[in-house]
């Protein structure tokens, strides 16, 4: 039997256990996956309790995904460029290897008729999947990104990590609360956790003046999964722009992590349905 679970704070809002749970249904495999609310004051006991309670596994969501990479004895290459993790597998001898599905998954949700190449991104939002984000679209062929951020100054490291990693992308950051016109980008990517139920449900990252600015043909995605259709997607599609939901990468990230710790891919359109029936 897999045990395994999931880490974050606050954690109310997750479906993941029921994907997870649909997932190795598909498989024909047993396995337990546990809702552990963990605050970043109790990252280092809630670790020694998974290696000491024989998890197999586990995820790692806001707001841990970056400080968990700290306590790792390995990481894949994603997670390595990413500069941090949400999914880690806990080795016999009890050694961490972290893993970063959210750029898998990212990736896997823009559908394949959508062509970025030589284009400008605009991500609001610096941490962690944002990171996922910078990745996801420099393999889709961006060539330039504006990050929105809330601290510029705090945000900083995070930028010069990025301009070391892809040096042929040019990186700019402005103030998230002075928005400048997004007429020009070919993709919006809300990484905030903005719109979140549970969090600024009934709010957007973005004001509907900055959406009327944007492009026909700009691409709309939210990264929040929680609610499906977010006050930033229904504001979108109100104006006839093309919309990506979070659940889709929520889902083929979910799809990612099983593969890892079992060595076999689930079937993600029943994680899918699970997922649809979770979020009624």
């Amino acid at each position: 039997m897999y045990k395994l679970g999931i880490i974050g704070y606050p954690l109310s809002h997750s479906i993941s256990a029921a994907i997870q749970k649909a997932g190795f249904e598909s498989l024909s495999l047993d396995g337990s996956y546990d809702v552990l609310e963990t605050p970043p004051e109790d990252l280092i006991s809630r670790i020694k309790f998974l290696k000491s309670n024989n998890y197999a596994g586990f995820n790692v969501t806001i707001p841990l995904k970056v400080p968990m990479s700290l306590f790792l004895d390995d990481i894949d290459d994603y997670a390595n460029i990413a500069g941090c993790v949400n999914t880690v597998k806990i080795m016999p001898d009890k050694t961490f290897i972290g893993y970063n599905t959210d750029i898998y998954g990212f990736k896997m949700a823009i559908p394949n008729d959508i062509n970025l190449t030589g284009k400008l991104a605009s991500i609001l939002g610096t941490g962690g999947a944002a990171r996922a984000a910078v990745v996801g679209l420099a393999e889709r062929g961006i060539k330039e990104i504006d990050l929105y951020t809330r601290n510029i100054i705090n945000s900083r490291q995070t930028l010069d990590y990025m301009r070391a990693k892809f040096p042929e992308i040019i990186f700019n950051v402005y103030q998230i609360q002075n928005i400048r016109s997004l007429k020009d980008t070919a993709i919006v990517v809300n990484a905030t956790p903005i719109g979140m139920k549970g969090f600024m449900a009934n709010e957007m990252p973005l004001e509907c003046k900055d959406l009327d600015n944007l492009n026909s043909e700009t691409i709309v995605y939210d990264i929040v999964y929680n609610p499906i259709r977010t006050v930033l997607l229904n504001e979108a599609q109100k104006r006839g722009l093309r919309t990506i939901s979070g659940l889709d990468m929520l889902i083929y990230q979910a799809q990612r992590a099983i593969e890892i710790w079992t060595g076999l891919k689930p079937d993600v359109n029943l994680m899918k349905i699970a997922a649809l029936e979770a979020l009624q």
